[in-house]
């Protein structure tokens, strides 16, 4: 996986392909920080209205001011990056015809900068819903702006500015399980070192952490949180809005996947109201992927991480309301509006129509201490941060799909070997050729058939070494490695819809359309009712009215990313279907 944050840039043919290289700020200023013509600005006044402030003044705070786009028709304002330290530097100066705000900008989260006013200062402030209608209704000159906010926040993210700060032991599990949270959700953030930060040495004095608060989390706005869990860290930078349980939407998607974010940006696309729900960071397993390159359109191959923050922001624009982390933990569906009950807080959200885009959990082995490595050597993806952990060291990959060949091409960049183990006798049965033929290509990829691990050994400093078993001799060997990652496959994640009365197959997928079909007229079948008069039904559509399922998550769907794209987009018409023809009574009119 490409380190470079301009995995986040938009797609566009004529300057911004997707690079490997760093966000050359000086080439890009024009792009970055635009000023708009005076006719411009002008066909902008209708989407906002003037505010005024003095010399000195706080346009807006880091962690605090939430706000669209603020444009400047008078006086200059000074962006400066800012942590909940209190560390400053100038970003830029805005001054008339130039506006302020990064992507974050398009949901109305927090900032993360300060502004102040220079003189007297005359801006046009732009709410969020209302610069998501501009954006779209003024086309071109919402291209410039779009990709201003997107390459701004790339800005922040190289730099390591702008958002939380982590303190924490060197190496600590804690540590990197809020740094990947971060890093998959593209929020800018930094570490800082106890050992070599004076910072991060007269906080710890201050606070006396013992060794259950590890790590300390500094907010933007400057709140201190110890060992934080990702739901107080998301409420704290905004990405876990406030969702109001009397508001019915028209589309809640369940998982922030290729799939779940194509319905969500057809849906709301088609003014549909659309609240997506994702468990951990958007784009799903999917954005673990180093290259994708069999995805149409991309004959160079597209990252998943850069296909998942495409989608992101364009969920976004088309106003999406995207709350991370947010794991749901109920279905009802004895009810109408449909119920989506969350995990921890029990608050219930109300839809006209759910789409279960959910996908599946990591597979864990069967290892007596897994749990007591992982983030401590032993992990289930591989981003750049892991990549930086494994450098010039022996690593050992389990896995022989498709992502377990993405990421060893990717970690034999970092490592010095990796030891890819397969259960099996070769990579033909479950990885593409092409795949294939690259890791025999890599020098030090080392493949060991037949094999698997069997013992993890370490101590509260992390892992040490991995017995690995041979299957057919018998044969056990130690490996001094510190670094495992895990790419085994992964289960449908449906235990949670137990209660609803969603059915599923033998292996816990989701059945829809005439699978769902059938599976009632074998059981009718064999209660001696015949011939079964069964309704109409999507072919998307679970055995609930109301209730689709799309992507990995559902049975006999192909498990390629293209495949849930094309799920995510057809299941909106099939909403529109169903929404069309509920009962006005159903519907709450």
């Amino acid at each position: 996986m490409a380190a470079n944050p301009l995995d986040f840039t938009p797609d566009n043919a004529q300057d911004e392909p997707v690079s490997t290289g760093k966000l050359d700020i000086e080439s890009r200023r024009h792009q970055i920080f635009p000023v708009l013509s005076a006719a411009e600005v002008k066909r902008m006044h209708r989407f906002g209205h003037v505010r005024h402030f003095a010399d000195g003044d706080h346009v807006f705070e880091a962690g605090r001011t939430s706000f669209g786009l603020m444009l400047v028709l008078a006086g200059r304002i000074a962006v400066s990056r800012h942590d909940g330290l209190g560390n400053t530097s100038l970003i830029t100066e805005h001054g008339p015809g130039q506006f302020s705000g990064e992507v974050a900008q398009l949901s109305g989260r927090p900032s993360l900068g300060n502004g102040t006013a220079i003189g007297a200062v005359e801006v046009l402030v732009i709410p969020s819903e209302a610069l998501r209608a501009l954006v779209i209704a003024e086309a071109e000159l919402g291209e410039r702006i779009v990709r201003a906010l997107i390459l701004r926040r790339v800005g922040l993210i190289e730099v390591n500015s702008g958002g939380p700060v982590i303190v924490g032991p060197r190496g600590h599990g804690r540590v990197h399980a809020l740094q990947s949270f971060l890093a998959a959700n593209g929020h800018p953030h930094s570490v800082l070192d106890l050992e070599t930060d004076a910072q991060a040495a007269a906080l710890v004095e201050h606070y006396h952490p013992q060794p259950q608060d590890w790590p300390l989390v500094v907010c933007p706005d400057g709140v201190v949180k110890k060992n934080p869990t990702v739901v107080e860290l998301g409420r704290c930078l905004g990405m876990l809005p406030e969702l109001s349980s009397e508001k019915v939407w028209d589309v809640i998607v369940v998982g922030a996947g290729p799939a779940g974010l194509a319905t969500a940006v057809y849906a709301a696309s088609e003014g549909l109201s659309v609240l997506a729900l994702e468990t951990r960071a958007f784009g799903g397993q999917a954005a673990a992927s180093a290259r994708i390159e069999n995805y149409l359109g991309f004959p160079t191959g597209v990252s998943g991480r850069a296909l998942a923050g495409r989608a992101y922001v364009q969920a976004q624009k088309f106003g999406v309301e995207v709350a991370i982390p947010a794991p749901a933990g109920k279905l009802i569906c004895d009810t109408y509006p449909l119920q989506v009950e969350m995990c921890g807080s029990g608050q219930r959200l109300r839809a006209r129509t759910v789409v279960l885009s959910c996908g599946a959990r990591y597979r864990r082995p069967s290892l007596a201490n897994l749990r007591q490595f992982e983030g401590r050597g032993v992990y289930y993806w591989a981003s750049p941060i892991e990549a930086k952990l494994c450098k010039t060291e022996e690593i050992v990959l389990v896995g022989g799909g498709n992502s377990a060949g993405q990421a060893a091409v990717f970690l034999a960049g970092h490592a010095s070997r990796v030891h890819m183990l397969v259960r099996g006798e070769g990579l033909a049965a479950t990885m593409s050729s092409y795949l294939i033929e690259r890791i025999a290509a890599t020098p030090n990829i080392v493949l060991h058939t037949h094999t698997e691990i069997v013992a993890l050994e370490g101590d509260d400093d992390g892992l040490q070494q991995v017995r690995i078993l041979h299957r057919l001799s018998g044969e056990e060997k130690d490996y001094d490695v510190c670094r495992v990652f895990l790419f085994i496959g992964a289960d449908p994640n449906t235990d949670w819809l137990g209660d609803c009365g969603v059915e599923v197959d033998e292996h816990g997928f989701i059945r829809t359309g005439f699978d769902v079909a059938r599976a009632q007229c074998r059981a009718n079948f064999e209660k001696g009712i015949y011939p079964p008069e069964l309704p109409a039904r999507a072919a998307l559509e679970t055995s609930v009215p109301g209730v689709f399922a799309i992507g990995d998550v559902r049975a006999g769907s192909t498990k390629r990313v293209a495949a849930a794209v094309g799920e995510g987009a057809a299941v909106v018409a099939q909403i529109h279907a169903f929404l069309a023809n509920l009962p006005m009574e159903a519907e709450g009119r």
